[in-house]
């Protein structure tokens, strides 16, 4: 039995909203996950550990929880990267797969209720391509599709733009218009194959998915039309989370009714990133604390608020853990007589 009325922050509605479930009792989540590409780091974990409490959450208050947490395992990043070490790709996303699972399990993460590839639900985004394209929202292009967002925007009930806040003609463009493009804000759906690359056959030509419709194929799959959370990184607000709530919705979708966004790990004030080398891996963070305190740190903060590394800050998280373990250790210890 649920308990008691529960509130959300909605990024979308950027306000505290009352929590109503698509259906009573039940609570459906989307995690955007991993994109395996290297070794995690804390920033990736702390998506990992925030929306874990919030899963917590509903299930003490009652709540059966849904929780679908994706792996992108096709990307640019991860091709590059496994042709730059001479590695097949297929390889070397599955050696990183494994290593984010390892560090979700020693951060205490509970397993997701399924953990979906993208790689395994081509037959989902096609279906998804061919319903934009009917309803006029897609197009192919030299072997690729893309999502048209003039058409999109020009449409009755369109809200592209709600979740980040950003106008489209202050968005920055796309791809590059170099394959047929329509308009300078489309977005691939499917990219046309490359000499050397992965590709899958479809309709359209060999190619590979696009990012956001592997997201939105996947969360409508296995949760429905329309589902209750979806969740990640801040900085997936704007383009993935936009591009995805614009192509369900172009679809047909309800989609998600409430977004949730947890903000960065930053270092020196700068969003922790191996683009700008200040990531700290989580074999050497465990070298000073133990998981379950790694854990505690990274879960001290609220999720929407920036959580600025230092050792000082680690130190004296881990500290305040060992001292609640402790009161928690003699408050169950019977008083001798």
């Amino acid at each position: 039995m649920t308990s008691g009325i529960q509130r959300i922050f909605d990024t979308s509605a950027r306000e505290l909203r009352v929590f109503e479930p698509v259906r009573e009792g039940h609570v459906s989540i989307y995690l955007c996950g991993a994109t395996p590409q290297s070794s995690p780091h804390i920033g990736h974990l702390r998506s990992g550990v925030a929306f874990d409490i919030v899963r917590r959450w509903f299930l003490a208050k009652g709540f059966d929880v849904a929780f679908v947490r994706n792996v992108t395992d096709i990307d640019d990043k991860i091709l590059t990267k496994a042709a730059e070490n001479g590695r097949p790709w297929w390889e070397w996303v599955s050696t990183y797969e494994r290593e984010f699972t390892r560090a979700y399990n020693l951060l205490g993460v509970l397993p997701p209720s399924v953990e979906p590839r993208a790689t395994g639900h081509v037959t989902q985004m096609v279906d998804y391509m061919h319903r934009l394209i009917d309803r006029g929202f897609a197009y192919e292009a030299a072997g690729s599709v893309y999502f048209d967002v003039a058409a999109w925007v020009r449409a009755e009930g369109s809200d592209y733009g709600s979740i980040s806040g950003n106008r489209v003609e202050e968005m920055e463009s796309g791809e590059p218009d170099n394959r047929g493009k329509r308009g300078p804000h489309d977005f691939a759906l499917w990219k046309a194959a490359k000499p050397g690359e992965p590709s899958w056959p479809t309709p359209w030509g060999e190619g590979r998915p696009g990012w956001h419709i592997e997201c939105s194929a996947m969360a409508t799959w296995y949760l429905g039309g329309s589902f209750d959370i979806h969740g990640g990184g801040l900085d997936l607000q704007f383009p993935h989370h936009e591009n995805e709530q614009a192509q369900s919705h172009a679809a047909g979708d309800g989609f998600a009714n409430y977004w949730m966004h947890n903000h960065w790990v930053t270092m020196a004030g700068e969003k922790m990133s191996k683009s700008l080398g200040n990531v700290l891996s989580i074999d050497n963070m465990l070298a000073t604390v133990r998981p379950v305190e790694l854990r505690y740190y990274l879960g001290s903060a609220h999720y929407r608020s920036v959580l600025e590394y230092s050792p000082e800050a680690l130190s004296e998280a881990a500290a305040g853990y060992r001292r609640i373990e402790d009161f928690v250790a003699r408050a169950g210890t019977p008083e001798k007589t």
